[in-house]
């Protein structure tokens, strides 16, 4: 390996922590009863993925980058479609959205302990 495709992967191992840090932070507080922070680091961390995405083709690290933005479109697409139980029933909208929130949680520590262990996402492409 050479010492440019060494800095490349640190950059993108850098770039890929903060995003699952920004991850984990929003993931935590969704399982918090009004612990809820605000939509804006989930977004930072959506555009800092879409940014570096593609610097990170032909790595390990492109399953990560994959990784977390479906993730996130899977879990706001998920967020959406549950919303109406909370207008018609608190409890199913509750249940609903912990299982969403849990689900998201995990896929952000699975990617965290794979990337730790420099390993891509299992079924990534």
């Amino acid at each position: 390996m050479t010492v440019a495709q060494d800095e490349r992967l640190h950059s993108l191992t850098v770039w890929g922590t903060v995003s699952y840090v920004l991850h984990l932070i929003v993931a935590v507080a969704a399982l918090i009863p009004g612990g809820q922070v605000s939509p804006l680091l989930l977004i930072v961390a959506l555009v800092i993925d879409a940014i570096q995405r593609p610097a990170a083709a032909g790595t390990w690290q492109a399953s990560h980058f994959r990784w977390r933005i479906r993730t996130v479109l899977i879990a706001g697409a998920l967020y959406l479609v549950t919303a109406p139980l909370w207008l018609l029933f608190v409890l199913p909208g509750w249940l609903a959205w912990l299982c969403i929130s849990v689900w998201f949680l995990y896929r952000i520590v699975r990617g965290m302990a794979a990337m730790n262990q420099r390993q891509p996402m299992e079924f990534a492409q």
